[in-house]
């Protein structure tokens, strides 16, 4: 990235423009390393699950599982080469065993042929201390949809153990940048929450930005400047079709966000001069103008009940969030501590507002937490990171980094604690969006 004080690039939400990159190909996966541990996380033993003839498989089941706990900082995998025993049945657990390696729980497998080209994966989740059977559950899928079976296991036994549903069986979608000057293309891509099976949405060699999910997981709306001025597409994930939302021809078409109910988008429209918030109808197309202020007005971003909308705005002389009704009406600032707080995200119960926090040259990210008064806690290193995303059960976020000329992205736990890098071997990273719950 170039000079980290270019607030206002972030404000009319072009962050990602400034791209370092090599040669495009396919979707890239991401890889990640996990780095940093809570010392409160719960150990639990995840023992590779047995297979009960046929080929080898193309997951590791167990190994997939044991990543989604390490990564979220509320759990603690037992590695995989302190395993000494592999139960693959309740019955057949040596519960002292796992006493000694204190672990206080223990997930034990076993996958079969279930015929027709299908997999049956059961598993089951102890107590170890109680020797109590906590969760037994079966799955039949393709073989080839392993790692979602592992991730909905991780999220079962998240849910049963800390009483939240887990988030490790969601998407995410962010923006890559492949290739050198005139010769980038920059593609919207999705994929699961650890990077894995990467989907290309949409392609061009114009930026794109500011991807932004429907609460049905089936819809992307996101920024493209592919005909030559900024506008705003809608593209369904799920049958390939896209929507022009916002194409007008003077000022900036920016900063999409889904309302909680999926019938509203809130945009960042200068076409009557200066950036200001508005909120569109999706079916209608009839716009509602919300701000009418000199400043720089953007980034909106609804808060759970649909009732109000958190944005950034300069208003104050810096880059503050403010908070107004979702009709309309006056607007209040809520952020005070730090000389730059921009680009919201807002958890699932309005809680914990996560943003931008800048002070000098260094911008990390920060939460505030609003039950407890406001609250600042810095989860980021900086010197210069962005755009951060809850996951849906505000467990994680996502966020951007520059590391020199190079954009990466972090999965972080909500204490910011445990850390997982995710980098394209080859390109730039940029503008992720943790995607919804997905349909049971």
């Amino acid at each position: 990235m170039k000079n980290p004080s270019r607030y206002l690039i972030l404000l009319l939400g072009l962050l990602g423009l400034l791209f370092a990159s090599g040669a495009f190909a396919q979707a890239q996966t991401l890889t990640g390393t996990v780095e940093g541990v809570t010392k409160s996380a719960t150990p639990i033993a995840v023992v590779p699950f047995a297979q009960e003839g046929g080929a080898p498989l193309p997951t590791d089941v167990a190994d997939v599982i044991r990543n989604d706990f390490n990564r979220s900082g509320k759990f603690r995998s037992l590695a995989k080469s302190e395993i000494v025993e592999t139960p693959s049945k309740g019955a057949d657990i040596n519960f002292a065993t796992w006493r000694l390696l204190k672990q206080d729980y223990i997930t034990v497998g076993r996958i079969s042929d279930a015929g027709g080209g299908m997999m049956r994966v059961e598993y089951e989740l102890w107590d170890v201390n109680r020797q109590q059977s906590l969760l037994a559950q079966a799955y039949t899928a393709p073989a080839g949809d392993l790692r979602g079976v592992a991730h909905q296991i991780a999220d079962a036994i998240y849910e049963k153990i800390t009483g939240v549903r887990g988030a490790f069986w969601t998407r995410i979608a962010y923006i890559t940048a492949v290739g050198l000057g005139n010769n980038t293309t920059y593609s919207l891509i999705v994929a699961d929450s650890d990077g894995y099976n990467p989907q290309v949405v949409a392609r061009s060699r114009e930026s794109l930005l500011s991807p932004s999910w429907s609460p049905d997981g089936r819809k992307i709306a996101y920024v493209s400047f592919e005909s030559g001025n900024s506008a705003i597409y809608v593209q369904d994930i799920t049958t390939g079709s896209r929507q022009l939302i916002s194409a007008r021809a003077k000022g900036i078409n920016g900063a999409p966000a889904w309302s909680p109910d999926g019938s509203k988008l809130a945009l960042a429209l200068s076409y009557q001069g200066n950036p200001e918030i508005y909120v569109m109808d999706v079916g209608s197309r009839a716009e509602t103008r919300l701000t009418n202020n000199l400043a720089i007005d953007t980034e909106p971003r609804w808060t759970p009940d649909g009732q109000s909308i958190i944005f950034t705005s300069d208003r104050s002389g810096r880059p503050q969030l403010y908070q107004m009704p979702a009709g309309g009406g006056g607007a209040d600032r809520i952020t005070f501590q730090g000389q730059f707080n921009a680009n919201a995200s807002v958890s699932y119960d309005g809680k914990q507002i996560a943003m931008v926090q800048g002070n000098g040259n260094v911008y990390r990210i920060a939460i505030m937490d609003r039950s407890l008064g406001g609250q600042v806690r810095f989860i980021s290193p900086g010197p210069i990171d962005e755009t951060p995303s809850f996951a849906p059960n505000a467990s994680m976020l996502l966020y951007a980094a520059s590391e020199g000329r190079r954009g990466v992205l972090y999965a972080v736990s909500a204490d910011g604690l445990v850390r997982q890098r995710l980098v394209l071997a080859d390109g730039d990273v940029r503008e992720p969006a943790w995607g919804p719950y997905r349909q049971r």
